[in-house]
């Protein structure tokens, strides 16, 4: 019996025996092994996410006596403080438990107090952050390091399309041969001992600009820009030239528009590399009111211990601008990736 049948109007009606059916309805082993494969991935990247997290609002004591605890659990010599016993308790500073008594938001009494007693919680429960924030100088390095990532990121996106283009519809000469290089140049070391004596023979070293120029070097990006152009259609060069279209009017108005995904693409992982940037930033930036947040993080490592909780609360404080940049851009990130791996 067919479970379709064609109406007057031309319109395709279902049968609804088939699905009427008990069991009609079934999922393969192999669905049922990849969704439990993905979901054991998730949870070895959400893992150390959410442990990272948690740890934030840890005191010292308690992460040296449990990393892995959720928040308000400890035991020292027969005294247990649970979440709820917490509320009436303040820590001072990371590290250190104050006895000093809170009220509960909700205990009878004065609601003025009681709501002083509630923010009162509540700002000692996220003490980690604005000690982070305090101590390492955030404000002004994460101002640095938004400058550096804005700058070098899209001085080498505009240089990036204007190398990629030619290389990709071979207007140059030896462009597989240039190419090549790029690839090759993925698996050289950084050639640390020529770049800084460049860097003081310019005298750039310790300036904004040098390294700003330091960043605008990855060949990851110009693979990446090559293998998408070759997808567009070589018929557009032709017709804006035919309506004598420069160069560089074709780039901006027909080239930069068409590859907004992978622009995107690079951005986000250009901009990522940038901000987690420390070995460049230690050799080459020794004025600390230059430095980038990644080197606000040795703030909270001492000579005989780092106060763990307060730099779990910097990383998560430094991750978040990144965060927001790949949610404004993660549409486009997966077309720009694949664009141009198969042809057409």
């Amino acid at each position: 019996m067919n479970t379709t049948s064609v109406a007057q109007d031309g319109m395709i009606e279902l049968d609804d025996a088939k699905f009427s059916k008990p069991g009609w309805f079934k999922i393969s082993p192999r669905v049922i092994l990849s969704y439990a494969a993905l979901l054991l991935i998730a949870v070895a990247y959400l893992g150390p996410l959410l442990m990272l997290f948690n740890t934030t609002f840890l005191t010292n004591r308690e992460f040296n006596r449990n990393a892995t605890q959720l928040p308000g659990t400890l035991s020292n010599e027969g005294y247990e403080e649970s979440w709820d016993d917490r509320l009436f308790f303040a820590s001072e500073i990371p590290g250190s438990i104050s006895f000093e008594a809170y009220e509960a938001p909700w205990a009878e009494g004065d609601l003025a107090k009681n709501t002083r007693n509630f923010f009162g919680y509540i700002g000692d429960l996220f003490s980690n952050y604005t000690t982070a924030w305090e101590q390492g100088d955030f404000a002004q390095l994460m101002l640095n390091s938004v400058f550096y990532a804005f700058s070098a990121t899209t001085l080498y996106v505009f240089t990036a399309v204007f190398v990629a283009f030619p290389v990709a519809r071979g207007y140059i000469k030896g462009g597989g041969i240039v190419f090549t290089l790029f690839l090759i140049a993925l698996f050289l070391p950084p050639a640390l001992i020529p770049q800084f004596q460049l860097m003081l023979g310019l005298d750039l070293y310790n300036t904004r600009l040098g390294y700003i120029l330091l960043l605008v070097v990855n060949p990851v990006g110009i693979i990446i820009m090559v293998n998408y152009l070759r997808s567009l259609p070589r018929e557009l060069d032709e017709a804006a030239a035919m309506d004598g279209c420069g160069y560089v009017r074709f780039m901006f108005y027909i080239v930069f528009p068409l590859s907004r995904p992978v622009i995107a693409t690079v951005v986000v992982l250009h901009a990522i590399g940038i901000w987690n940037e420390v070995i460049l930033a230690t050799i080459y930036l020794t004025d600390e009111s230059k430095q980038p947040i990644t080197r606000g993080l040795l703030e909270f490592q001492g000579q005989y211990g780092s106060a763990w909780p307060v730099l779990a609360s910097a990383v998560t404080l430094m991750a978040i601008p990144m965060i927001i940049l790949f949610l404004f851009l993660q549409r486009y990130i997966i077309s720009g990736l694949t664009q141009g791996a198969v042809k057409s």
